[in-house]
């Protein structure tokens, strides 16, 4: 991903947000946004102001090591766990965290997703995961959201919605409509006896030809 500069960063996240309304992915003030710049600083989407009603300006930077911020508006309280991915994942640079339909009737059921669709798999990996229960902005579903993601690039989180990272936001926002879809897929197979799985070692290695060949070939 080529470096961004603050301003650059903080219209795409706040465009960003807007566009995830648009389509339904998050309500109101739900969810949350970031982008990387550099190894200690990230943009992130304001706490408790409306998508629609944000501006570049409202963006907040905000130290990935420490969680201090930069301006009069706060971050969102799940900086931390945003800010952990960035540390955890060093080739990840965009985070979205949101609320979308079938992704938390799925959380709310805490099911697992199996490999059932070839975009599911590619994209977000060989299974979807549903990170265990825990407070919002804690600690304790920080290190439940990272184990969940781990080799995977989305997780559902129980009873709450879902995570999606990205290499660039871009990336991050496809990989947050196509867990929706599976989600979706999911729910409705249930009524015609649940979907068959692909085979769990061509999951993988799908998800691993998408992350080394056919995604660089396309963010070229």
């Amino acid at each position: 991903m080529t470096r961004m500069d603050i301003q650059e960063a903080k219209s795409v996240v706040c465009d960003a947000g807007k566009k995830l309304l648009a389509i339904g992915l998050v309500e109101g003030t739900w969810g949350n946004i970031s982008v990387k710049i550099d190894e200690n600083r990230m943009v992130i989407t304001p706490s408790g102001k409306k998508y629609e009603n944000q501006t570049p300006d409202d963006m907040v930077v905000v130290n990935i090591h420490d969680l201090s911020y930069e301006g009069p508006l706060k971050p969102s309280s799940e900086r931390g766990l945003h800010a952990e991915i960035y540390k955890q994942r060093k080739n990840i640079n965009a985070v979205i965290h949101n609320h979308s339909t079938h992704a938390c009737t799925v959380a709310a059921a805490r099911k697992d997703i199996p490999p059932i669709m070839d975009d599911m798999v590619q994209i977000v990996g060989p299974s979807i995961r549903v990170a265990d229960y825990a407070i919002s902005g804690t600690k304790k579903l920080t290190k439940n959201v990272i184990k969940a993601l781990k080799g995977r690039n989305g997780a559902l989180l129980a009873n709450h919605g879902a995570v999606c990272i990205g290499r660039d936001l871009d990336e991050a926002f496809v990989t947050c409509q196509v867990l929706e879809k599976a989600c979706k897929i999911f729910v409705d197979v249930q009524s015609i006896g649940g979907g068959v799985s692909i085979n769990k070692v061509e999951a993988f290695a799908m998800h691993q030809y998408f992350l080394k060949k056919y995604s660089k070939q396309a963010m070229e």
